[in-house]
């Protein structure tokens, strides 16, 4: 076995070093994939995209063996570990669990259990590409502004333990089912919870109909950098109290944690570990993985629980439960973990029948647009990391469609959140190379089994509260950051453009930073509409977003000025002839190519549902891949 130079490296990963001298001694992990490679050898910094998806270990139809898969997978569910777990923590807060802590693990079992039936549906029926689904970030501000009403406020024990007579009308519940000895139990955050269930199931129903009438297309015309570069970034600046409040119980041990978060992204990135394999010919070698690079979120979080846990039993820490830096304990909340079962499988309707208010509807129709907005930039990034072709609009409106089932079963579920495409993950498939839909559907059994073993959410409930906060300021930091990356687009020079982003990003946390403060400030006349309109207008995203939308579309300006033609040439969007075009070319090539790995129909519906494309009118479905051709032909004519 012999190392490739360095300066031939093909990969931030040095799987591509690793070359037998003989080919039956090759690995499994490599068999069949560097027989390509050998014959030439070719710099990043000049590989096209067909050399890029050739340099895959596993292209999108590939199958690595079920162990390597499952493996792979484990790296997934690792990747997506840091925003799945981050928003139940948040969700803690407006719900009012309180000292419920088995509660909160269960609703962290939950959420990762959803998160794998939706990746399983996306990858297997949706838009058939190996990408992640998980609760979401954008349904944070309009969840937080409906449980900022008055009527969800959280209820305040008196000295006996019990909550006031009004608390209790308001929701419908005794004393005792609401607090036992001073401790709240699981009704009273319930009735919070299935409140957010049915305005997300509601949403989704929404959702559902613009990716199933082919409505997306249509929307993303009118949207360009200017509505998302404010609707992406308020999302995370809006969250700031949250990361603030989690970071005060123990500033030092949220900086540490920061800090290491910084350090092992930034500093030692390039730092690659030597990872001792076996091969088929039970040869050992080394595997080279940059382990920094790849989790530097989870050993930041691993690294500072160790450290709280010394401080822990050296009695560095407060022992005293109303001092400040006991949240930074591993053993404030330990008893999570002998209360919590072994298995607990979640189902439907667990925390009750969800319940439909307008207002909140309305309010949450704000995430599903910006969660939608956000997938489809993922589906074209992951297509080209992954070797596939760039998606057809069949399948970026299955896509759309299986994520607002995934949002409607999140609603059932009561994860407290929805769903949408994890973009973490997408740039896990350019670190490792990996591109495979089976590696994805591993990650998805994953999620299910943890989701089921109810020891892993206590475990994670057990986090110190500082380190969760050290986390909160990198992951909502990197939220604003991607919002704010869309300027590469948009011409600065402009004074036009300078207007919408600075209009639209300080009305948007000014204006729904008062309405929060101010909660009758509103009065139409009809509480009906007060609702709606409080819930709105609190939410930051939808307000900074609307303004961006409005002024961008308004005020005169060129394509170009406006970041459109860039925009477009980025996420490579085109009319419906050009695409037959492009897939004709694309279709002729792969013939004369025989060691191309894009395959044509990676798009198309898996076994076992081809009989969808045989039906009379399948080609005036905007979900099935036969309407592609027929939308490119009428175009054409």
């Amino acid at each position: 076995m012999t190392e490739l130079s360095n300066e031939h490296e093909m990969t931030d990963i040095n799987i591509d070093r690793i070359v037998h001298q003989e080919p039956q001694e090759r690995s499994s992990l490599t068999d069949g994939i560097l027989e390509e490679k050998e014959s030439m050898i070719l710099p990043m910094e000049t590989a096209t995209e067909e050399n890029n998806s050739e340099e895959l270990l596993y292209g999108i139809a590939d199958n690595p063996p079920w162990v390597l898969s499952f493996a792979l997978g484990f790296q997934h569910y690792l990747t997506a570990f840091g925003s799945t777990l981050s928003v139940p923590l948040i969700l803690a807060g407006p719900l009012c669990i309180g000292e419920d802590k088995v509660g909160l693990s269960e609703l962290i079992a939950t959420t990762f259990f959803t998160s794998g039936i939706v990746t399983i549906l996306q990858t297997c029926l949706g838009v058939r590409l190996p990408i992640i689904q998980g609760i979401t970030f954008a349904f944070l501000p309009p969840t937080i502004a409906i449980l900022s009403l008055p009527r969800w406020a959280c209820p305040i024990p008196s000295a006996s333990g019990l909550l006031s007579n009004e608390n209790n009308t308001d929701y419908g519940l005794d004393n005792h089912s609401l607090v036992i000895n001073g401790s709240q139990t699981n009704g009273e955050w319930h009735t919070r919870i299935r409140e957010i269930q049915g305005a997300i199931c509601m949403a989704s129903l929404f959702q559902i109909f613009i990716g199933c009438s082919g409505l997306m297309s249509v929307i993303m015309r009118y949207v360009g950098p200017l509505t998302v570069i404010p609707t992406v970034a308020l999302i995370g600046l809006a969250l700031f109290e949250a990361a603030a409040e989690k970071a005060a119980t123990q500033w030092w041990i949220a900086f540490m944690t920061l800090f290491l978060i910084a350090l092992f992204s930034q500093y030692m990135k390039s730092i690659s570990i030597p990872i001792p394999t076996f091969g088929k010919s039970r040869r050992c070698y080394f595997l080279y993985l940059p382990i920094f690079k790849m989790f530097p979120i989870l050993l930041a979080m691993l690294l500072s629980w160790f450290i709280c846990h010394i401080l822990t039993v050296t009695n560095i820490l407060p022992t005293e439960k109303g001092e400040w830096g006991f949240h930074a304990r591993t053993d404030a909340r330990d008893s999570v973990l002998h209360q919590s079962k072994w298995i607990r499988i979640p189902y439907p309707g667990q925390w009750g029948l969800p319940t439909v208010s307008v207002g909140a509807v309305f309010g949450m129709l704000a995430g599903v647009l910006a969660s939608m907005m956000e997938s489809v930039a993922d589906y074209y990034a992951c297509a080209r990391l992954s070797g596939a072709p760039v998606p057809p609009p069949s399948a970026f409106n299955r896509g759309i469609a299986v994520e607002g089932f995934g949002c409607l079963f999140a609603g059932l579920m009561g994860t407290g959140n929805g769903t949408t495409s994890y973009s973490e993950n997408v740039g896990a498939i350019g670190i490792t190379k990996v591109g495979s839909r089976r590696v994805v559907l591993a990650a998805g059994i994953l999620l299910i089994l943890m989701g089921c073993v109810g020891k892993v959410g206590a475990l994670f409930v057990t986090i110190p509260d500082p380190v969760v906060g050290g986390m909160f300021f990198a992951m909502f930091g990197m939220v604003v950051a991607v919002g704010l990356s869309n300027l590469q687009f948009v011409d600065l020079s402009s004074s036009r453009n300078i207007f919408v982003i600075a209009f639209s990003l300080f009305i948007g946390l000014a204006f729904p930073n008062w309405v929060s403060k101010h909660r009758n400030a509103i009065q139409t006349g009809s509480e009906f509409f007060d609702q709606i309109a409080t819930i709105l207008c609190s939410t930051s995203m939808f307000v900074g977003g609307f303004l961006g939308f409005v002024l961008d579309l308004t005020l005169p300006g060129t394509l170009e000025e406006r970041g459109i033609t860039k925009w477009r040439k980025e996420n490579k969007q085109t009319e419906p002839h050009e695409e037959l075009k492009c897939e004709e070319e694309n279709h002729s090539t792969e013939k004369k190519q025989s060691g191309s790995r894009k395959h044509p129909s990676v798009y198309d519906f898996p076994k076992g549902f081809h009989f969808l494309n045989t039906i009379p009118c399948a080609k005036r479905i905007p979900i099935c891949p036969s309407s592609d051709t027929s939308e490119a032909l009428e175009s054409v004519s």
